[in-house]
């Protein structure tokens, strides 16, 4: 059932003209915080199920009691409205207990990934000010935040049992701050999102009518907490009363163990950004598992364009009618989702480009001009959102807050409106779609994640052997991904590629690391003067090929993966995986491949400590058992992710 405090018509009507693209629908506001949501499914439904990881549940009862235990121990600590309390820790039940916990204590959240550089979470510890840091045992390593209270959701157990489980007081204000999750800044400097709770309750009753999630739905858990794709599987499932499944971080980059996972779970509604996808689909084909193995109803994509050929294989075994595919576009500063599109078989026969849709029926979708005037149908222009989920703004940034943010007269005289200018550009179809063209600065999304190229540039432009550079998106690989690719012009103290990744691994979390860095003697200009970046050409173009150095079949078996993995024809045998530009999410991929083709119970910690084929080859020949995971259970998985986040920090490290 819905939650109670959902009330309202779903019922909507649509107005269009020239570029403006605006639903119009009485107005479905959540009367309560996303929290007191949750704490109603508590009281009607104590002993139902609400979270699952690793085997382990807990009721909604359980979960309210914890959270209230842990909300009443941060209002001590300073805890309440306009405050924020910093989460990091490997995902588990735990973490969900400490994000509801922050926010019954009136607090918003600030996500924080331990797998991220030590320097940018540091950056957001200054930058946002928290009063507290929620973690374990197992994460605190990894975080800053030594000045400050701290608790240990896993060592601090016994003592949090003495806390009040009752439900702490706080004024229940829809305005107030919920979370502050950080996206990619141009300058070098990220920025924090600020979204209240209005901005993510609306979210859900403006979307019901399109899905009817239910009490019946398990939602998987599957993104970082501090990307905004967790807010709609966290919240969405618990508010209408359904089930999560925390999926471990290591089962979320093994497409075969997760498509276990979707089965053995009964999983009903999976949210994917299209990269992750791609790998799913190919996992689910080589599975072949027997019709009706899945639960699914719906799979929800976002965090990046769709490129709907992709999906061709999945129609070809699945059909289209159930699991339903929808393509919801949307950005952090509009709260997670903005717009709703059924893809069809249809869609994919007649090789439509990504189409997204229709808005959420309380938000308009503006396509215009650099005049910010309205373009017809068919003219490419810029999106600029408006309605219930524009965030408030940037935190500690108002100049940037005023820029993106901008007051907007539409045509015919309507009142003025507060717009997100998105710096997305999309065209309307003759059938009234909305048709997604890409980028119209040099921002792009690389696995979901929202990357400005300007900062990976800035970072790079500090280092003594470069004078130069030029940071893109390439998508004429294999595959068609999106990989970054960097481009330098050096200095009389060159530096190595693997030298200048390494550098930039000491600042940037893994997605924003170039996958290639192209020497160049300088760089293309227009003849206006600027960088010509259409001009770059691909890394294989200036790179001198690897000369393929297998020295047996099994070398050659593993050389043939890893290329296929990271996109390029040769590697070589002796160099390590990363500094031939994969990322932790390909070597994930290519573990899945070994399992299937060489050696099945290789382990992702095999990979970690023998980074090249070379010594990876070693191992398997010498008949030595690969480590197995560890059994399943709260703990042990629980350090085996805090261990695998740790490797990737420290991977190039690695001999």
């Amino acid at each position: 059932m819905p939650a109670s405090g959902l009330q309202g018509k779903s019922a909507c009507g649509s107005s269009r003209f020239h570029g403006v693209c605006m639903n119009i629908a009485n107005r479905i506001v959540a009367d309560v915080p996303i929290h007191m949501l949750i704490a109603e499914q508590a009281a009607l439904h104590k002993h139902r199920m609400a979270v699952t990881c690793d085997g382990i549940s807990i009721t909604y009862g359980e979960l309210n009691m914890r959270a209230n235990r842990l909300a009443h121990r941060l209002q001590r600590l300073g805890a309440g409205p306009e405050t924020l309390v910093a989460i990091g820790l490997e995902r588990s039940i735990d973490m969900v207990v400490g994000l509801l916990g922050i926010l019954k204590s009136g607090a918003g959240y600030l996500p924080l990934d331990p797998s991220y550089p030590r320097e940018r979470l540091e950056f957001t510890f200054d930058d946002a000010r928290p009063i507290a840091l929620v973690t374990t045992s197992t994460s605190r390593s990894s975080l800053p935040g030594n000045n400050m209270p701290i608790i240990l959701l896993d060592t601090d157990r016994q003592s949090l049992e003495q806390e009040p489980a009752g439900e702490p007081e706080i004024n229940a204000d829809l305005d107030a701050l919920a979370y502050v999750i950080y996206t990619s800044g141009s300058t070098g400097r990220p920025k924090g999102c600020e979204v209240t709770h209005r901005n993510v309750a609306r979210l859900f009753t403006e979307t019901e009518h399109w899905f009817g999630f239910g009490s019946d739905d398990v939602w998987t858990f599957f993104h970082s907490h501090a990307f905004d794709f967790s807010v709609w599987e966290i919240w969405g499932a618990l508010a209408y009363g359904g089930r999560v499944v925390v999926v471990p971080y290591l089962i979320s980059r093994s497409p075969s163990e997760f498509l276990n996972l979707l089965v053995s779970e009964k999983v009903t509604v999976l949210n994917q950004t299209p990269s992750a996808f791609r790998t799913l689909i190919d996992a689910d084909r080589r599975a072949a598992l027997p019709a009706g193995s899945l639960s699914l109803r719906y799979i929800v994509f976002g965090g990046e364009a769709l490129e709907l050929q992709m999906l061709r294989p999945w129609f070809e075994r699945h059909g289209d009618a159930k699991p339903r595919l929808i393509n919801m576009y949307g950005i952090t500063e509009t709260t997670v989702h903005v717009t709703y599109r059924r893809i069809e078989w249809s869609d994919v026969e007649q090789g439509r480009g990504s189409v997204i849709g229709s808005p959420i029926p309380d938000l308009g979708i503006h396509v215009l001009d650099d005049a910010r005037m309205p373009v017809a149908v068919g003219e490419i222009g810029e999106m600029y959102v408006g309605g219930g989920g524009v965030c408030r703004g940037y935190l500690n940034r108002p100049e940037l807050t005023a820029e993106r943010f901008i007051d907007w007269g539409p045509v015919g005289g309507s009142p003025r409106q507060r717009l997100y200018k998105t710096g997305d550009l999309a065209r309307r179809l003759p059938d009234d779609d909305l048709e997604y063209l890409g980028r119209s600065d040099h921002q792009v999304k690389i696995r979901g994640f929202r990357i400005e190229t300007g900062e990976i540039e800035s970072l790079l432009a500090k280092h003594h052997g470069v004078n130069a550079c030029a940071v893109i998106a390439r998508t004429d690989g294999p595959g068609g991904e999106a990989r970054l690719v960097a481009y330098v012009v050096p200095s009389e103290t060159p530096a190595t590629s693997s030298q200048l990744r390494e550098y930039l691994s000491r600042s940037l979390p893994d997605f924003m690391l170039p996958s290639a860095v192209v020497d160049m003697a300088a760089l293309p200009m227009t003849e206006n003067g600027k960088l010509d970046r259409k001009a770059l050409p691909a890394p294989a173009h200036l790179s001198a090929p690897i000369v393929p150095d297998a020295r047996d079949a099994l070398e050659q078996q593993i050389a043939a993966i890893w290329s296929r993995a990271l996109g390029v024809p040769d590697v070589s045998i002796s160099t390590n995986f990363f500094d031939q530009g994969g990322t932790s999410l390909q070597m994930f991929a290519v573990l899945s491949d070994m399992q299937q083709r060489v050696h099945p119970q290789l382990q992702m910690n095999d990979l970690f400590e023998r980074p090249n084929i070379k010594a990876l080859a070693s191992f398997i020949r010498g008949n030595a058992t690969p480590q197995r995971a560890a059994p399943d259970g709260g703990q042990p998985r629980a350090r085996q992710q805090a261990e695998a986040l740790a490797r990737m920090k420290q991977r190039r490290q690695v001999p």
